[in-house]
């Protein structure tokens, strides 16, 4: 039996049935697609789209914006569920090049379908065709292939019945996941072709839990039970893999501290005594000195990134050893660990049942100590009344204590996420989504938009500051075309506060970085920008706060607001958090006329020096 579809046709047929499984659970892995129409998808996808109502259609307003939203929405789900994301050719399709990219550095799964030009070729060059002298198999789309963890060109109807398969399997593997392009061509999508019915037949995508291997797992057992300071780096693997009881667990009764980084934070509660908080440079003065000492390294589903080793300054233990946990054989090789390569729940299962260990008592009073400073640092930057205007550092105090446990807070880019990860107090694994893989200005409000329609159950907060916001607020007005209700908090700090520290830091005085407008008019070179007015114009809620009193009642108003909400904290620029005992590389001019930056590359060059190399011998 044959089905004769359009090529378009036959893809949203194949994607309504495709359902994924892991413990036994199963539901659909699409949940719906996104997009926005052009001449290159809508007589093809757009058509094939209106004559499937049950598959949900949501109309955007930017592609790249909607490839975040299809992101966190995936990052919200564990991975176990996506959206779709379809363009027309041209500006349409490489607008959705960021996202995509965001989303294979994060190991998101995201399905791209963008518009291509004729596979016929007979009409070249056709409107925002690229053309090159050297061959007619190229376009646009091509900038996607360094950027897909899967890509492919559909030049002819048959060939999705080998591609989706592909793109399925890349989709919903735990260690190759990512963004997957299937670039479509007009005229082929508006191509029928009679496909085999049981290519329509519903399909369950087993996720199975990787066990590690046995004899490396002994030793790895050897190693932790050697072991006088060990700490765990807990990354967005421990989330994924819904294994943050089990590790809190066996923290709890090894003694042994768990530091997070971005992804990973929330995998145990702020109040837990083994919570060392932040791990790296954008990390707590506990995880740090930990880190510093430590004889042995347990990192679990994490890509140790520059931020979380300090670009490999953190760990100065000469005799230091590390393990890794990871689904992904290349992340577990990683500093010449030893390699479990595994589901981070399986294997933490399989350590807490073969060990018998525990923290030496010194060691444990040593953690206990480091908890409770921290905890009254923290304390500290909340209770500070530094405004107006405000202090970053209390209006997270502020959104802590009223946002319930539940509650998510969505952030990506500039200060903001430094400072969160080092403050925010989490009480639930999905408490604290940040985008920090690409740190992509623009995905916050994209971003909590995705993660409300993963779980609408829950109150999101998206916490994005007055730069990121101008690049990408538009997704306001589809939050409210869906009757999705998002509330957003606006850091006004009048610039980019982040880069504008780390240009003093470097020597170059914040050059390039802080709003000014010049002119008589404005001697005082304050920004014209209205954000209030802004929001309100796409149809948002919205009020500024210039003191901690008007902060806490508009945020205590958000709650009782029926749609997208907006609050303006005016923040001040030159206020931050401190460092914590880390350092990042960032490379100094070599050669200056400025003595200042002459002196802090002479800083830069001792940091240097402590860089490390993790070579097999030290195994």
């Amino acid at each position: 039996m044959t089905r004769k579809l359009t090529t378009a046709q036959a893809i949203i047929q194949f994607l309504k049935v495709q359902f994924i499984s892991r413990d036994g659970n199963e539901h659909a892995f699409f949940a719906g697609c996104f997009g926005i129409f052009g001449h290159g998808n809508v007589a093809g996808i757009g058509q094939a789209l209106q004559q499937n109502p049950d598959f949900p259609f949501t109309l955007c307003r930017n592609e790249q914006a909607m490839v975040h939203t299809a992101a966190a929405f995936a990052k919200m789900s564990n991975r176990l569920r996506t959206l779709v994301c379809t363009t027309s050719i041209g500006p349409g399709a490489t607008n959705m090049v960021t996202g995509a990219a965001a989303a294979t550095v994060n190991r998101v799964p995201v399905l791209l379908l963008p518009g291509d030009i004729f596979a016929r070729r007979n009409v070249a060059p056709v409107l925002q065709q690229l053309e090159s002298p050297f061959t007619q198999d190229i376009s646009v789309n091509d900038c996607f292939r360094p950027i897909s963890r899967y890509w492919d060109r559909i030049q002819r109807p048959e060939q999705i019945l080998t591609a989706l398969s592909e793109a399925l399997r890349v989709l919903t593997s735990p260690a190759d996941t990512g963004a997957v392009t299937l670039a479509l061509p007009q005229d082929v999508q508006a191509e029928a072709y009679d496909y085999p019915e049981e290519f329509f037949q519903p399909r369950t995508w087993l996720i199975p839990r990787a066990r590690p291997d046995a004899d490396l797992l002994k030793r790895a057992i050897g190693w932790i039970q050697a072991a006088r300071q060990p700490l765990i780096i807990a990354g967005g693997g421990v989330i994924y893999s819904g294994a943050a009881e089990v590790l809190a667990g066996f923290a709890a009764r090894t003694g042994i501290p768990v530091a997070e980084t971005h992804a990973g934070k929330g995998s145990l509660n702020f109040d837990h005594p083994q919570s060392a908080g932040a791990m790296g440079v954008t990390g707590t003065s506990t995880a740090n000195r930990l880190a510093a000492s430590a004889d042995l390294i347990l990192a679990i589903g994490t890509r140790l990134s520059d931020f979380t080793t300090a670009s490999k300054t953190a760990f100065k233990n000469p005799d230091l050893r590390q393990i890794n946990i990871n689904v992904t054989e290349f992340d577990a090789y990683k500093h010449a660990a030893l390699p479990l390569v595994g589901d981070a729940r399986i294997t933490i299962e399989e350590l807490a049942d073969a060990l018998s260990y525990r923290v030496p008592e010194t060691y444990a009073a040593q953690i206990s100590q480091l908890h409770a400073e921290w905890m009254a640092e923290v304390d500290r930057i909340y209770n500070r009344r530094h405004g107006p205007p405000l202090s970053q550092g209390e209006v997270i105090g502020a959104l802590n204590s009223t946002l319930g446990a539940r509650d998510v807070i969505v952030c990506a880019a500039g200060s903001l996420p430094g400072d969160l990860h080092k403050l925010w107090r989490t009480r639930d694994p999905k408490n604290y989504h940040m985008e920090y893989g690409y740190s992509c200005m623009g995905y916050e409000i994209a971003g909590g938009l995705g993660v409300k329609l993963a779980e609408p159950d829950r109150e999101v907060y998206v916490l994005v500051g007055d730069g990121s916001y101008l690049m990408m607020a538009q997704e306001i007005a589809t939050a409210l075309q869906e009757n999705v209700k998002l509330n957003i908090v606006i850091f006004d700090n009048q610039g980019f506060s982040s880069i504008g520290g780390l240009s003093r830091a470097c020597g170059s005085g914040g050059f390039g970085t802080k709003y000014k407008y010049g002119g008589p008019e404005n001697p005082q070179g304050a920004r014209p920008v209205d954000f209030v007015a802004n929001a309100n114009s796409l149809g948002a809620h919205a009020v500024r706060a210039r003191t901690y009193e008007q902060l806490s009642q508009a945020l205590a108003d958000l709650r009782q607001q029926r749609h997208t909400s907006v609050v303006v904290a005016e923040t001040d620029y030159y206020d931050g958090i401190p460092g914590y005992e880390s350092w990042w590389d960032v490379p100094i001019a070599e050669v200056s006329e400025s003595e200042t930056v002459r002196q802090v590359r002479s800083e830069y060059l001792e940091g240097r020096k402590k860089e490390r190399y993790f070579w097999p011998s030290q195994r």
